[in-house]
């Protein structure tokens, strides 16, 4: 664990730098046990050219953009803590919160924190479970994990193996987390095309878990196309181990956006990406690679398509959304080269690579969504930054719109769209590249505002803690919830 002291703020300029079922997880303390590390650990590295390399340094010496490694911010936001990977070595990845306690993703498992003191975040446990991206919520006493990765078998100490192979398994894991220091594995259930992300829907006996995987294969006999759809599981509270698959919708019957050639740069919808339920108001928001929906779930076992939107000029991959409070905006997000490009600079432009923010008109099954316009940070990156809008949560300030969000290495970004058409940056926090001359993989994957704090789960830094000091979210700071899931929207009112 290290704490870290926020060093001088240092103003950044703007506009630079072109550029087996059953068996439980091993508990660590000093390193992981033996296990087949998953594909994202060592996340891929990529040599940029000399020029592109010449141009970060002379950035970093003018001072236009911070150092390798070096932490900046903006004046209202306070760096607190910094808890360096453990035993877990692979990509950081989604977090989740209940009470005291942050759940950390992370390809090789994942790791509870004990929050209670923001400043001094204290592990409490540590769990082995490789299976990329070991996406992660939490719902009472129960912890569901994702695995999007091959394996030979649906144990904690399983290894990878192909897909074309008909015994490899791949889908949503569930664990008591009754003891946090002792959670146990208890239930697994195998989905078409492996779980890349899941969305819980919970009700007071059961919970039914949306889960989200895409791009199937003649060759994988459990990911066969069209797969133009998502799995739902149904978990009872009291009974996991009873935990099953009860249907496949489909969202797709046309077949959503065909892609390239048809549309140019554009992913061809092959399932969805990840969804963001709002059982309040018994909506739901997904995006689907080539396409956006937004779905009436008043049945949760059989969401339905009520619109469904495309963007061929600007959007390349449809990665996530966020209602804001009242529910009637959605920020979707784009992941413009897969999350491993450098797409934060003069070149890509502020469009592609950003969020898209539409607003929900009409009512009932005739709602509509309607694009307003496109947000993007305003901090040019440099070549070896991979960087492009990621996950992100609502900071629920009274009276307005405002998000914290992850931008791998462009860092985590506070930014406020009360006015669809005009969203605008508040305040940011950010790391220098990792590297002058290599694209590497880093940065925050999530940036999540529980309890007056946000998080970070920075995919090799670790574990950040912030604080935003600001009068337009000041009001969020008395606002207190038991658990946080940011794709299981609260209704913060």
């Amino acid at each position: 664990m290290t704490s870290l002291h926020t060093p001088p703020v240092r103003r950044r300029r703007l506009g630079v730098a072109a550029a087996a079922f059953g068996l439980i997880a091993s508990f660590l303390a000093a390193g992981p046990a033996a296990a087949t590390p998953d594909p994202g650990d060592a996340p891929a590295e990529k040599r940029v050219s000399k020029g592109q390399a010449a141009e970060t340094r002379t950035a970093i010496t003018s001072g236009e953009i911070p150092g390798v490694d070096e932490v900046v911010h903006s004046d209202n936001v306070t760096h607190l803590a910094n808890i360096p990977k453990d035993a877990l070595k692979g990509t950081n990845s989604d977090l989740a919160f209940q009470g005291r306690y942050a759940f950390a993703g992370n390809y090789d498992g994942f790791r509870i924190f004990d929050i209670r003191n923001p400043k001094s975040p204290e592990t409490v446990s540590q769990v082995l479970c490789p299976g990329a991206q070991n996406d992660i919520s939490v719902s009472g006493d129960l912890l569901f994990l994702s695995t999007d990765s091959s394996r030979n078998d649906n144990s904690c100490n399983s290894t990878t193996q192909p897909a074309n192979e008909k015994s490899s398994w791949e889908g949503m894991k569930i664990f008591d987390i009754s003891d946090k220091r002792n959670p146990k594995y208890v239930a697994a259930v195998e989905t078409a095309c492996g779980s890349h992300t899941h969305t819980l829907v919970p009700e007071r006996r059961n919970i039914y878990v949306y889960v989200s995987s895409y791009s199937p294969n003649e060759a994988f006999p459990d990911c066969q196309p069209p797969h133009d759809g998502i799995s739902i599981i149904k978990v009872p509270r009291r009974a996991p181990e009873k935990s099953a698959l009860v249907n496949f919708p489909v969202l797709f019957p046309d077949g959503g956006n065909p892609g390239g050639p048809a549309n140019p740069g554009v992913s061809k919808t092959t399932g969805c990406h990840d969804i963001t339920a709002f059982p309040k108001l018994k909506l739901a928001a997904g995006a689907c690679m080539g396409d956006g929906v937004l779905l009436d779930i008043s049945e949760p076992a059989a969401p339905k398509v009520i619109d469904q939107v495309q963007d061929n000029v600007n959007f390349a991959f449809w990665h996530s959304a966020t209602f804001n409070e009242r529910g009637n905006k959605v920020v979707f997000t784009d992941e413009l080269g897969g999350g491993g490009a450098a797409t934060c600079n003069e070149r890509t432009g502020p469009n592609r690579g950003a969020d898209g923010i539409y607003d929900i008109v009409g009512g009932g099954t005739e709602r509509k969504l309607a694009f307003r316009s496109y947000y993007k940070i305003p901090r040019h990156q440099a070549d070896t930054e991979n960087c492009v809008a990621h996950n992100g949560s609502l900071i629920p300030a009274r009276g307005r719109d405002i998000m914290v969000q992850a931008w791998y290495q462009g860092g985590v970004s506070i930014w406020d769209f009360t006015d669809s058409s005009k969203p605008e940056e508040i305040g940011y926090f950010e790391r220098g590249p990792l590297s002058t001359d290599i694209l590497t993989g880093g940065g925050s994957w999530s940036a999540y505002y529980y309890n007056g704090h946000i998080y970070s789960n920075d995919i090799s830094k670790g574990f950040d803690v912030l604080r935003v000091a600001d009068r337009r979210t000041d009001s969020a700071k008395w606002l207190r919830l038991h658990e946080l899931n940011v794709q299981t929207q609260p209704d913060y009112r």
